[in-house]
């Protein structure tokens, strides 16, 4: 690809050509040769690999024009109860995947894993320079440190953005489609949101072939650490709804309702009519949608969506439906 430039309104590349063919690129990813991909096998693990790799988008967020907006746009931005929890949550996971990549020997999947760990600190960057460019205050950042279990802290990173990406999706989504975010704007954070539906693919299908590749006596072992990373999760995640989580907010310089916007998110965003049966049929559209690109014989985020598809079936129908996407 060629060198990436600053622009005007978002743009992160000079030549909408590139800008084309490397979006184009992220999206859309087959491995060779075709057959089935067994999981736990040399050609899964080349599978999953080599779909982060082919399809990493290199835009430099350092250099990027962040688009002026309109005051009720750049009000609307400010507003947002997200950033302090975004960015701090980026750097966390930025440190998490690169330990866990220190301790890796096989040098395909610690090249991938290294990208990954590449990708997490990105966002960061995207994140932080985009609050110094609008004005948005933070709070200051905790110091970050490195983890005693890389592999636990790795999986609480991949899994926590299985979880999260699928809201996320159907937030932004929202956030387009309602004009909350103007169309400069969602074109400079379009790249950002389909790395995570990269990151995530990469993660399960990683979950799926390491589980296989343990020695037999191991693999209860690292059955109970995923029950226990989900139990953790869930608990924090219930803690969050409860706002049990103030103390530790404070601690980690985030306000209480950072964390609660998962929960108030489409109202947040421009969709205040939308139900929660609405809300969910979007995120599992998105969701959807941004990982048909890849390889269909690798495998995806089923925990989510499935829990979402059955919380779905208990919803009464609402006669406002679902915002036109």
């Amino acid at each position: 690809m060629s060198s990436v430039t600053g622009r005007g309104e978002g743009r992160l590349v000079s030549d909408d050509a590139v800008v084309a063919a490397a979006d184009r690129a992220a999206r859309v990813w087959a491995a060779t040769p075709r057959g089935p991909i067994v999981p736990g096998s040399e050609g899964h693990k080349a599978a999953f690999c080599h779909m982060l790799l082919d399809t990493h988008n290199p835009y430099k967020p350092s250099i990027i024009d962040w688009p002026a907006l309109e005051p009720e746009a750049h009000c609307r931005l400010v507003s947002l109860p997200i950033w302090d929890i975004a960015v701090q949550t980026e750097g966390r996971a930025r440190l998490r995947v690169l330990s866990y990549g220190e301790a890796i020997s096989d040098p395909l999947l610690q090249r991938a894993i290294e990208l990954d760990g590449f990708e997490e600190g990105r966002h960061k960057e995207v994140l932080s320079n985009l609050v110094q460019a609008y004005g948005i205050c933070l709070a200051e950042e905790p110091e970050y440190h490195r983890p005693r279990d890389p592999e636990w802290a790795f999986m609480v990173t991949g899994f926590s953005e299985c979880i999260d990406s699928v809201f996320a999706f159907g937030l932004f989504a929202l956030a387009k489609s309602s004009g909350f975010f103007p169309p400069a704007l969602v074109d400079t954070f379009e790249p950002v949101m389909q790395e995570e539906g990269r990151h995530i693919l990469f993660f399960v299908n990683w979950v799926a072939w390491h589980w296989r590749n343990l020695r037999l006596w191991r693999r209860p072992i690292f059955w109970a650490k995923i029950l226990a990373v989900w139990a953790f999760l869930v608990w924090e995640r219930i803690g969050i709804a409860r706002g049990f989580g103030a103390a530790d907010d404070r601690e980690g310089g985030m306000a209480r309702q950072d964390n609660n916007f998962t929960l108030t998110g489409s109202k947040s965003v421009g969709a205040p009519d939308l139900s929660i049966r609405a809300l969910i049929d979007v995120c599992l559209a998105e969701n959807d949608r941004r990982l048909s690109g890849y390889d269909p014989r690798l495998l995806r985020p089923m925990v989510v969506p499935c829990l979402l598809r059955f919380v779905r079936r208990f919803l009464p129908r609402s006669s406002s439906g679902a915002a036109a996407l």
